[in-house]
């Protein structure tokens, strides 16, 4: 029974037998506020090869009432079964299929995705259909090589506002009709409907004119700051016209902010949905003005690459992911006007995510093995984004920038409204550069794990520079990974630094050079004193952990804020926390070193990053003994830096979120419900809306604000956002009773939307909480399966993720695991989720014996 899923083989047989030409989807939306089902008719127009062909097509509905094929009326009852409507008897040549059905609005963020606004109590509906959610909207041959046009009308409430991939026609009688899409895949066709908020502007270049549009709620619309957005947006379509040498390829963009979205933002053509937490409603640090820049970004880059040219299977799922990541950094990086130059600093952070992907069980190839829906579904992760990014940035370094984008605008001209492979574009890369790239890509693309990169240095009485070698490590792949680990070529620099006379890390001298095999010597000059610092892949440009020399690392602790530039501290920092993840640095040593330089770190997005990994380390890698003498630490620490910091300045905001996630001793808590009555206040800092929210869960997890005070902060915040707050802060309460609830609304119970279900996982789980926490450890094993069973995907991965004990690090934990694994015979996806969770355990226990042994040493 294939229930939802579509395997690869099943993918390639009807791409083999079918061409599909044009579909006409009509719907009828006009009882979308009182929700519900609503009437979808589908009429597509395809080629079969063959004559007497059996083939499908894919539609998850309630009910089916009309198939007709060809003119002759199908028997419903016959051919519709498991998300499938078989279609029998096809003509040689042209075919027509109608589908009538019922189709079902969502309140998970998949398929149409039905939403009310608290505060208008309007309803809001957006559709996101990749992977394979189209088919939940209309009947749909839902795999990306089937490309079509695609035609939508839509009758929608009167006064709502319909929006989709082409551009917004004026409505008759409450009913859009729409032109039809240049051909496109389903995955990216999409509908935004309701009575949205709007701000509108253009593209003006060499004579052409492209309509921008942001969409809104109005609720948010006083916070909407559209001039940023459409500043980011023209900026992004200068450097891509330029560096793709190909015209924005849509009639109009769109960027809709859509409320309860489970990603970042979905590449629609022409119509991109964000996540409406991007409208920031109070005030937040440049690194999230630089997030959502870079998403902005990175989607505008699908526009080309995903939209225009797209994967013919999910198996090169990375090529769309990985080249919107690096050119959307690499456009903040470089383009003119840009405000954030140092993006590549901020790009170490989804390194980070892909250091800890590539150590997992599941870590795989960048191009991985998808053998069905199932395997890609869980496959959006920190290689297919961050590895697969950092890739394509050292491949950029080894064929150079120039030839790069010369292939890539080869690659554009030659398969435009098409489907590729990954051998398309290496084909055109290497025409472009003159290099062979197919044993780079075996090396890179095809195996999975990560090299560790070391110098071997060695100086002489006067301390010069006598032998330097990069040694090469390839670990072996964790327990149960496919494949086998290997040792790659890396293109690198290698920088020297030292102190100048002002006392700051100053680069002295810079090397390119290739490292490949277990040791490349480096030509280091001759009768050169050995520097303070030297650093391995100064610049970032390849994909490694890098350890530096004791030497080095000597220096390092006591003068890692003094480097000048941005990027060799965060260097210094990411492979400070990679040695604590993997057992070398211990925990109380990780605090001791960023408590000694952060208070010199200039890039705030590196402050935020070092507040999450100093957290997790002493919640997960601290010996239990020494846990909350290290948070006391901590916690000290965050509340002296939030009063020194600059009034009204990033550092501040940062350090008062801090410092609110930590606050421990009554002392503290005082001061958070001081800072949230207006009985104290810091100077410079504003407790605005989502700072109070920020009290008021610490407030709530440590049992000192109850259930009457979280609803009267919530009436004084009645909005989507603020009913998330709540239902957050009340699971967050520290008695049996407040548990039992939240798990009951989640586990127990389906009908809570997607957004609400996260909040309350969010709030469940309290670090501070472990005793109380244990007992839900036996009754996750126990309901988890049937949970992922009879549930969507994404509302599934958020119990299968957010509700494994992972604060429970204990062996105990593991082998509970494993009976489960050996006994429930989950699916692939679920197998995944649930072996990957399990690894971090594994690693906290690690970390902990090494921070044990640091105790005694």
């Amino acid at each position: 029974m294939p229930g939802t899923n579509l395997t690869r083989e099943e993918a390639q047989e009807r791409a083999r037998l079918l061409t599909v030409d044009a579909y006409e989807i009509d719907l009828d939306l006009s009882g979308a506020q009182e929700g519900g089902t609503y009437r979808s008719v589908t009429v597509v127009r395809f080629d079969s090869a063959e004559a007497g062909a059996e083939t499908f097509i894919d539609l998850v509905a309630p009910a089916v009432h009309e198939v007709e094929l060809n003119g002759r009326a199908l028997d419903v009852a016959a051919v519709f079964r498991d998300s499938r409507i078989t279609l029998p008897h096809l003509q040689a040549g042209a075919n027509e299929l109608k589908v009538v059905a019922d189709c079902a609005y969502t309140n998970t963020g998949e398929g149409l995705h039905r939403f009310v606004d608290p505060v208008d109590e309007q309803a809001y509906l957006y559709t996101q259909f990749e992977v394979p959610d189209a088919r939940r909207v209309f009947a749909s041959f839902e795999q990306p090589d089937l490309k079509a046009t695609f035609r939508f009308t839509v009758k929608a409430p009167s006064g709502w506002t319909v929006i989709s991939n082409s551009p917004t026609p004026e409505p008759k009688d409450d009913v859009w009709s729409f032109e039809p899409t240049p051909r496109i895949s389903s995955y990216i066709t999409a509908l935004i409907v309701g009575p949205y908020h709007s701000v509108h502007s253009s593209y003006e270049k060499d004579g052409r004119t492209v309509p921008l549009g942001i969409y809104c709620r109005p609720s948010l619309a006083e916070y909407l700051d559209a001039d940023a957005i459409f500043d980011v947006t023209r900026m992004g379509f200068d450097w891509f016209e330029e560096k793709f040498d190909y015209d924005y390829p849509f009639a109009k963009y769109d960027q809709l902010f859509v409320p309860e979205f489970n990603a970042g933002a979905m590449e629609n053509a022409g119509a991109v949905t964000i996540r409406d937490q991007y409208v920031f409603r109070s005030k937040v640090t440049d690194a999230a003005y630089e997030t959502r820049a870079e998403t902005i970004l990175h989607e505008l880059a699908h526009m080309w690459f995903g939209d225009l040219v797209t994967m013919e299977w999910w198996n090169d799922l990375w090529l769309n992911e990985s080249f919107a990541t690096y050119t959307s950094v690499a456009c903040l990086a470089y383009a003119e006007g840009s405000g954030w130059p140092h993006a590549w600093t901020s790009f170490t952070n989804m390194k980070t995510w892909a250091y800890r992907q590539d150590q997992l069980p599941s870590t795989h190839p960048i191009m991985a093995d998808i053998r069905d829906l199932d395997d890609v579904l869980v496959n959006f992760d920190g290689i297919t984004y961050g590895k697969g990014a950092s890739v394509l940035k050292q491949l950029v370094a080894y064929v150079g920038m120039d030839e790069f984008f010369k292939g890539v605008q080869a690659y554009f001209k030659a398969h435009a409204f098409g489907n590729t492979r990954l051998t398309d574009l290496l084909s055109a890369l290497e025409e472009t550069s003159g290099r062979d790239l197919k044993s780079w890509s075996k090396a890179w693309l095809e195996t999975a794990g990560i090299n560790v990169l070391r110098p071997e240095i060695e100086t002489d009485e006067n301390g010069r520079v006598t032998s330097f070698t990069v040694l090469q490590e390839a670990p072996a792949l964790p327990a149960g990974a496919k494949g086998e680990s290997t040792l790659r070529p890396h293109r690198i620099a290698i920088g020297c630094y030292d102190l100048d006379a002002d006392g700051k890390l100053v680069r002295t001298d810079r090397m390119e050079l290739d490292v490949d095999g277990e040791r490349t010597t480096v030509p280091f000059p001759a009768d050169k004193a050995r520097p303070a610092v030297i650093l391995l892949n100064d610049d970032d440009l390849s994909y490694a952990k890098v350890r530096l020399d004791e030497e080095s690392l000597r220096f390092v602790i006591g003068h890692l804020g003094d480097f000048t530039e941005s990027l060799p501290r965060a260097l210094c920092w990411t492979s400070a926390w990679d040695m604590t993840r993997d057992g070398e640095l211990a925990t109380r040593d990780y605090l001791a070193l960023v408590l000694s330089g952060i208070g010199k770190e200039s890039d705030i997005g590196v402050v935020q990053s070092l507040h999450r990994q100093v957290k997790m380390a002493l919640d997960l890698y601290a010996t239990p003994e020494w846990r909350e003498a290290g948070l006391t630490q901590w916690t000290d620490a965050t509340l002296a830096h939030l009063r020194a910091a600059e009034p009204g300045s990033d550092h501040q905001l940062a350090w008062a979120r801090a410092f609110a996630a930590t606050a421990r001793t009554p002392q503290q808590l005082d001061l958070l419900r001081a800072l949230l009555d207006g009985t104290e206040a810091v100077e410079g800092l504003t407790v605005d809306t989502e700072l109070r929210w920020a009290l008021v869960q610490r407030l709530a997890a440590t049992g000192l604000i109850e259930e009457e005070e979280i609803d009267a902060e919530y009436a004084r915040d009645r909005t989507a956002a603020g009913e998330r707050h709540a239902a957050s802060a009340r699971a967050a309460r520290p008695t049996e009773e407040a548990k039992a609830e939240a798990w009951a609304s989640v586990v127990e119970s389906d009908k809570l939307p997607n957004s609400l279900q996260e909040a309350v996982i969010a709030g469940f789980v309290q670090t501070d909480q472990r005793e109380l926490l244990a007992p839900y450890a036996e009754k996750f094993f126990a309901s988890v399966k049937d949970v992922w069973d009879s549930r969507s995907h994404e509302m599934a991965q958020q119990v299968a993720i957010g509700l494994y004990p992972a604060l429970q690090v204990s062996q105990e934990t593991l082998d509970a695991t494993d009976a489960w694994l050996a006994s429930a015979e989950p699916g692939a996806g679920l197998r995944r989720l649930i072996s990957e969770s399990r690894s971090g355990v594994e690693r906290a226990l690690r970390a902990r014996t090494a921070d044990a042994a640091a105790a005694t040493a």
